[in-house]
Parts: structure tokens; sequence; C-alpha cells
């Protein structure tokens, strides 16, 4: 039988060795997600347009894809543990099953719900048919990135997070290089970057198949005794559908929070979006280890290796309290420098120098909440996770806003998202006080 590192390796090099490369795959995602954009404004404002009002379908794709390689990240990763390799291989084939099905239900609404959906934001005929012509693309071909993901989660699930950045990496640098070539040298434009995405998808997914067939042992994808079984596909979606959400939620928080922000100007909208981006990149390394961290806790959790479960939530809280220290420090340091990024103005930085200075407070406890949500989802608490994440994003968040703000301005308002992932990580610490307990007496047992 062949010794997993989950199982055996000392816990701070297994969390690093598992944290880093996908941190490194997220850092060339984002930016990659940069890049395509300049090159898309170089096409036109309405082409910029177009693909911005297209953008929440591809969140929501990436979402369900990511949600449901949570799930099957997680269940092979417990059964790996208990040495159920048939259980895990089981999972392994519904998990790419279900993520070409979601390719397919993705294609069949983008036909008949593009246009629909374009309309619901703008009448200007020239973004719809752009917008129409992108989305369109993305769609009809999206099973590639759903497949892609699942490869994803396998490699992490095994404990080769190494590949994982490869696969990932190699996807968005072709994606890169191809895009100006479709956009300008062919002159497909907005169908260029399309393109573009989708080659860049489709040639992960291959290396990914490759990768998983020819280098990982743990397991292997076979369907010759496949049986498709409803009690696998509810265990993958117990914990899949939170972790969707969960990625969804986000979506919904941005667009009421520029409801309530539009109140005090574009301008102020235009500096949460800068928030907004800036934080992504400090996140992602926290984003890095909670990815690491679920298939070590359900791994080790299957296992019945408590006690690596802890030292590995430990260390990971302490590697996140300290990268989001220095992030509150970059953030009340050099506000004026992170927002001359993006040609601010002096009205652009009046508002932004508080407003970041102000949220920078609550990245500590932000970063908390991320770490013990992925502890509660890999031990098989995905609902308390959920309605963590539920009150940080939108429960607490979006009506504590508005009330501060509408009472005592701009300023005092951006005190909301402190406020509320201090309470957030309250309740966070007090859910994995109490499955700490439960594992200790099922350790008793």
């Amino acid at each position: 039988m062949t010794t997993n590192k989950m199982e055996v390796m000392e816990i701070k090099k297994l969390v690093l060795t598992m944290s880093i490369p996908i941190m490194i795959s997220m850092l060339v995602q984002a930016l990659y997600n940069i890049v395509d954009s300049m090159f898309v404004a170089r096409v036109s404002e309405d082409a910029l347009a177009a693909v911005s009002l297209c953008s929440p379908i591809q969140t929501i794709m990436v979402a369900v894809a990511c949600g449901t390689g949570v799930g099957i990240n997680a269940m092979m990763s417990r059964y790996l543990g208990q040495h159920e390799q048939k259980k895990a291989q089981s999972v392994l084939c519904h998990g790419l099953i279900l993520s070409v099905i979601s390719g397919i239900v993705f294609a069949i609404l983008g036909l008949f719900g593009t246009k629909f959906f374009l309309n619901l934001f703008t009448h200007d005929s020239l973004i719809i048919q752009l917008g129409e012509e992108y989305l369109s693309i993305c769609t009809s071909l999206s099973v590639f990135v759903f497949v892609q993901i699942a490869y994803e989660r396998i490699m992490q699930a095994t404990g080769h997070a190494f590949y994982n950045m490869i696969m990932q990496g190699v996807g968005a640098l072709i994606n890169i290089i191809f895009d100006p070539i479709f956009i300008f040298v062919l002159g497909f434009g907005v169908k260029g970057a399309a393109i573009a995405t989708v080659l860049g998808q489709m040639i992960a997914m291959m290396i990914g198949i490759w990768i998983t067939n020819k280098k990982i042992k743990e397991v292997e994808v076979n369907f010759k005794d496949f049986s498709l079984n409803w009690i696998v596909i509810k265990e993958i979606y117990q914990i899949g559908v939170p972790a969707i959400l969960i990625q969804s939620i986000m979506s919904f928080m941005t667009v009421f929070m520029n409801m309530i922000l539009i109140a005090y100007g574009a301008l102020t909208v235009s500096v949460f979006g800068i928030y907004f981006k800036l934080s992504t990149f400090i996140f992602m390394a926290v984003n890095g280890i909670n990815n690491a961290l679920i298939p070590i806790v359900s791994f080790n959790y299957g296992a019945r290796h408590f006690d690596r479960i802890f030292k590995a939530v430990r260390f990971s809280l302490l590697l996140t309290i300290c990268i989001m220290f220095l992030g509150t420090c970059l953030a009340w340091g050099m506000p004026d420098l992170l927002l001359a990024l993006f040609d601010a103005s002096k009205q652009m930085l009046d508002i932004g120098i508080p407003a970041i200075r102000i949220i920078g407070l609550c990245f500590i406890p932000a970063g908390i909440n991320v770490i013990l949500g992925a502890a509660l989802q890999a031990t098989g608490f995905s609902k308390a996770s959920l309605m963590i994440t539920l009150c940080r994003q939108l429960v607490f968040l979006i009506p504590l806003s508005y009330v501060l703000m509408n009472l005592f301005g701009l300023e005092i308002g951006w005190s909301a998202f402190v406020i509320t992932e201090t309470l957030c990580m309250l309740i966070s610490l007090a859910f994995y006080r109490r499955t700490c307990n439960q594992i200790q007496r099922i350790e008793r047992v």
C-alpha cells in the first residue's frame, strides 16, 4: 500500500508544500484576468462593457465548478484517508460525470438565455451583440472549464498540488498568448477573447487528463465497472452546494454594496472596486492555504489522525494572521501609493485613503474566518460554513453598511466591514470549538 504524504509528512511542511503551488497558480490566474481585460479594452469601450456584463455568468460557472470540485476533493481525501480506494475511485468518476453534465446545462442556458440576461442591464444593441458573441462561446464550450477544475481538485485531493500549478498556469499562459493573436492579428475582436479563453481551458483540461493518467498513482480514471450511485452524488453535493453558494455570494454582495454606494457618487463605487481588486491579491495567499487545508483535514479526518487536523488548522491560522497583518500594514502605510496604481485623482484619494485604511482593519478576522470555514467544510460542517459566509457577505454586512452610512456618513460606514468580520470570527471560533469537541468525543470512542 502506497503511503500518502498527507498521512505522514510533517504538518508545517505539508501545509506549505500544498499551499505554495496553489498560491502561484492563483497569482497567474489573477494576472490573466487583468491582462485579458486590458486586451479587450483596446478593442473598444463597448467591448469592455459587454465582457464586464458577462462576468457574473462566468463567476457563477466557476462557482459551480469549484463548489463541485470542493465536494470531490473533500470526499476523495476522506476515503483515501480511510484507505477506501474503491470509494475514492467512485467519487472521482461521479465528479467527472457531474462536471460534464454541468457544462452541458450551462451550454443550454447560454444558447437560450444570453440575450435575455444582457437585456436586464442594457438596451444598447452593440453591447448586447458583443456580449452575445462572447458569452455564447464561453458557455457553449464550458464543459472544458468544468472538467479542468475537476481535475485540479483531484490533484489536490491526492496531494499533488504542484501538478495543479502546472495545469492551471499553462492554461492561463496559453490564454494570454492567444488573446492578442485572436483579437487583433486574426481580427476576431471580442469573439477572439472568448476563443482564447476556451482554448486555454481546453489545453489545461488535456494536461490534467494526461498528468492524472500518467503521474498520479493513488487513483485512476476507469469507468469500466462504474455505475451511477445517488448516495455518492449526495455526498459530493452535501459539501459542494454550500461551497457553490459561498463562492456565489460575493457577487451578490458586490451588487448590493454598489447599490448603497452609488448614492455617494460613481467615484465611491470606483473606490470600492479598486479595494476589491487590491484585496484579491492579499486574500490570494490565504485562499491558497484554504484550498490546501481542505484535503489535508479531510484525509486525516478519514484516517482518524485527529491530532494532525488540529496542528494543520493551528499552523494555517498562524500563517494567515501573519499574511493578513502584512496586508493591514500595507493598507495603513501606503493607501495613496496603492490608489496611484489606478491613476487616482485628488477626489478619489480623499475617499479612497480612509476607506482602504478602515477596511484594512478587517483583514485579520476575515482571514481567520476563511481558514475556520475550510476546517468546517472538510469535517462535514458545510452548513455552518455557509451560514458564516452568508453573515459575512450579506446578512450582517449589507444592513450594517446601509445604517452606518446613512446615520454617520461614508467614512464611518466603511467600519461595517470590520464589525462584520469581527462578529463572524467569534461565531466561527464557537463553531470550530464545537467541532473540536465532537472530534475529541469520536477519538475517545
